[in-house]
């Protein structure tokens, strides 16, 4: 590997472990401009890449919390285990970034008065829904949402507790001007214990990436499975255009 390439992969924040929600994203799909000769590239004629497991090490989860339909909040669950099409929803800016919002059906049941997003239905929709407003939840530059989203909405284990580590000691990804939305989705695996949910954004410079959040139903709501390292977002990479999404944007 030449000295060039060596220095711009270690530019590159999909090289990098750490708390990676949003914010990160943002950067890293910013560098798909940047350092396009040195990611992987998606195929134009391929869809998303395969859900693989999470590489994060977490308690198995007991029956009840496999089977228990009712969000913490009240919200209906569903025997759904698809999602081909793209549900109307309505968006909230939350920061710079859209979520989608249905506080009677799908989510988020609760909003609390710093702004943070939480109670999501155990359907598809609300795997869905969780996962989205946990990635406007990243962006919004807000250090008290990062430290909620961290202690309230991650898995418990190792990578739970390096994001509680690094949000506490103010090591987030440095701001910027670029933002990022999400132009489809694909809900790649879910079982009433958990699901697999790929997303697809365009930052405002014209950038398309993906990828994806390990989702788990715990406590009567969707709890995003970080890996050890506490990263969120996992098979971050580049793509060509928005073949194999649904079609599902708020801005």
């Amino acid at each position: 590997m030449s000295e060039s390439t060596h220095s711009n992969n270690e530019r590159n924040p999909f090289t990098k472990p750490g708390f990676i929600i949003s914010a990160a994203l943002v950067v890293a799909l910013i560098a798909a401009v940047v350092v396009i000769f040195f990611l992987p590239k998606a195929d134009s004629t391929a869809g998303p890449t395969p859900a693989t497991s999470s590489a994060g090490t977490f308690p198995v989860p007991s029956k009840s919390a496999d089977t228990a339909g009712e969000s913490v909040c009240g919200l209906p669950s569903s025997t759904e285990t698809a999602l081909g099409a793209a549900p109307k929803s309505k968006w909230e800016l939350v920061g710079k970034m859209a979520a989608p919002t249905d506080p009677k059906t799908f989510g988020p049941g609760v909003t609390d008065d710093s702004g943070f997003r939480s109670c999501f239905a155990h359907s598809p929709t609300g795997a869905l829904y969780a996962a989205m407003n946990a990635a406007a939840l990243g962006s919004s530059g807000s250090a008290e949402l990062e430290m909620k989203l961290a202690d309230k909405l991650l898995v418990s284990g190792p990578g739970r507790d390096a994001a509680m580590r690094e949000t506490k000691a103010g090591t987030r990804s440095s701001g910027n001007n670029t933002t990022i939305q999400v132009q489809g989705f694909l809900i790649k695996s879910y079982t009433a214990a958990e699901a697999t949910v790929d997303l697809a954004f365009k930052t405002d410079t014209g950038a398309l990436g993906h990828s994806t959040l390990s989702m788990r139903w715990m406590d009567g709501d969707w709890k995003v499975k970080p890996t050890d390292d506490g990263v969120t977002f996992s098979n971050v990479s580049q793509l060509r255009d928005l073949s194999g999404f649904i079609p599902w944007a708020g801005i």
